[in-house]
């Protein structure tokens, strides 16, 4: 599947201006959308933000600051910013169980009878929304983009209407505003995410995305988590464990995987059950997410953050003030510890790619191209990080133009393989 959590970040490793957080009429066409408040629901999830208010612990509070600016950047109206939020970190350490949960809801929602949808938008406006969820996604994810278009129409506008939904708010705490959004604000931007899932969607973008989840079966579960895992950047800056981090992988990537199966489809003469090829598209969202990882590691330290596991510096005898500071020396000489810890977390890495592998050839066939020319060119970075020297504080590893489009046809054979025996 495609990653957005790095893709706000331009080649050079510097943000790139936000295309999509705030939608403008020279854009797309406003619509007028119904802004009744939405009824509290009851979920028998794991814990979540809506039901843990009332937990104590170690709580971090953030009074609304800037309340015009962050809701003019979310597009929410102002009058549902909720006064102050908690993010407790008795949030986060379920990942596995909350992974578990959306994946049972996700299949479930996917089998169940489809749902009709009214929703006050015409086919003009839906039509230009999916045109700029399209023209988005070709200009972020050009490899990507690409392998969509061997898509049906109605596949590919659900896909781009993903990648946008995706962006927009991995650009809430990575873009070039992420210095202005509280928790208030995702606060109202899950309320925005209920009322899209209700129908009731708040800018034409998010009704390109209304209009998917109906026509697609699509379960809230995951982009729920994936709000969740926008508020983990938020609290947290360190992992101590792998199982830390993968939770944070699962919540920020491996949730496109469970939005976009649905939509792609799975081969009816498919040799895995569902719970596997659906498993196989986790594993590429926390293999393309940790490449994203060990490939921004220089750049993260700059901002205070250190996403690799604290257990394994420790290991190679690596300290957090060696990471911040930078294991190069003025020569451009890469610590030999470093080296050895890069080797070690690249073939965790090959690890989970490998395992997506038989999934994608058992999505359907106009489905496999995009997704195999993601895995390729995600597994390529990895290569450009061991090309240079396992260097990536003060070099960064990225695919060049030209072998990105060499990825193609390769992905189209991969693509086109028969079906692999489970």
């Amino acid at each position: 599947m495609f990653s957005t959590k790095a893709a706000t970040r331009g080649s050079s490793g510097t943000q790139a201006p936000s295309a999509i957080c705030t939608t403008s009429s020279q854009d797309v066409r406003r619509v007028r959308i119904d802004a009744a408040s939405l009824r509290e629901q009851k979920f028998s999830a794991p814990l979540r933000m809506s039901s843990v208010s009332a937990v104590r612990g170690k709580a971090i509070r953030a009074r609304r600051s800037a309340a015009g600016t962050v809701a003019s950047l979310m597009e929410v109206p102002s009058q549902n910013t909720t006064a102050d939020v908690d993010i407790s970190l008795d949030l986060f350490g379920n990942g596995k169980d909350v992974e578990k949960w959306a994946l049972k809801k996700t299949i479930e929602t996917a089998k169940g009878p489809k749902r009709v949808l009214e929703m006050p938008v015409k086919d003009q406006v839906l039509a230009e929304a999916y045109a700029r969820a399209g023209k988005v996604t070709g200009e972020y994810a050009k490899t990507f983009y690409l392998g969509t278009k061997l898509m049906t129409p109605d596949k590919q506008q659900a896909i781009w209407a993903i990648y946008v939904w995706c962006r927009r708010t991995d650009e809430l705490v990575d873009g070039p505003n992420a210095s202005r959004i509280t928790p208030a604000a995702l606060k109202r931007w899950d309320e925005r995410l209920e009322g899209l899932f209700a129908g009731k969607p708040y800018d034409v973008l998010d009704a390109a995305l209304a209009h998917s989840v109906y026509k697609f079966n699509l379960d809230i579960q995951p982009f729920r988590d994936m709000v969740d895992g926008m508020r983990m950047d938020l609290v947290k800056s360190r992992y101590e464990t792998f199982d830390e981090l993968y939770e944070y992988c699962y919540r920020v990537a491996g949730t496109v995987g469970l939005m976009s199966v649905p939509v792609m489809g799975i081969d009816p003469d498919n040799k895995m059950g569902e719970d596997k090829i659906y498993g196989a598209a986790l594993a590429l969202g926390l293999a393309n997410q940790l490449t994203n990882i060990l490939r921004d590691v220089g750049e993260d330290s700059g901002r205070g953050r250190i996403y690799v596991p604290l257990e394994d510096l420790r290991r190679f005898n690596i300290t957090e003030a060696e990471v911040m500071k930078g294991l190069v020396d003025e020569d451009g000489n890469v610590d030999e510890r470093w080296k050895e810890f890069m080797k070690f977390q690249i073939e965790r890495a090959r690890f989970y790619f490998a395992e997506a592998e038989a999934g994608v050839t058992q999505l359907d066939k106009d489905a496999r191209w995009p997704v195999w020319s993601a895995l390729i060119l995600y597994r390529q970075i990895l290569d450009a990080i061991e090309a240079n020297d396992f260097n990536n504080f003060t070099k960064r590893a990225y695919v060049p133009k030209w072998k990105k489009m060499l990825t193609l046809p390769v992905a189209w054979a991969s693509a086109m393989r028969p079906i692999a025996e489970a």
